[in-house]
């Protein structure tokens, strides 16, 4: 539990500009790691140059940080909102669970510069983030998606 407040105590900022944070989390995925951006279609053909800022972008990153927030607030508790997640990203989109880990890093990163999630706090972060992608890897499991 305590890993999942010291993540939570930085949330509010997130919630409160999800447009910024969504938008800088999947650029910075997609500059940091250009093979991520081929995992979304509706993106593929976005020129590096006009990823920041991109308003696409950013909404699709509202919706990954809203889905994140969901499960940071379940605090574990978190089948319910994991299993459909999962079997559509297995089934449908073909997310590999090194993408979630990935994803783990740029979160820890911009969390850290823009919300104040100090060392520790991004420590916790990457604890919360691998029992999901445990989870998330065990779901994989029962589908048959070797993500």
């Amino acid at each position: 539990m305590a890993d999942f407040d010291a993540v939570l105590k930085v949330w509010g900022a997130v919630e409160a500009d999800f447009t910024g944070y969504g938008g800088e989390v999947l650029s910075r995925l997609f500059l940091e790691y250009p093979e991520t951006q081929k995992l979304f279609p509706k993106f593929v053909g976005i020129p590096r140059g006009e990823v920041v800022g991109n308003a696409a972008i950013a909404a699709h990153g509202v919706t990954v940080l809203k889905k994140l927030g969901e499960l940071l607030k379940a605090k574990g508790n978190h089948a319910s909102i994991l299993k459909p997640l999962a079997t559509t990203h297995a089934n449908q989109h073909k997310i590999g669970l090194n993408n979630f880990k990935l994803i783990t890093e740029i979160l820890a990163k911009v969390l850290g510069e823009k919300a104040g999630l100090d060392g520790a706090g991004q420590d916790s972060l990457r604890k919360v983030l691998g029992i999901v992608i445990n989870d998330i890897d065990g779901y994989y499991k029962e589908l048959g998606f070797a993500g």
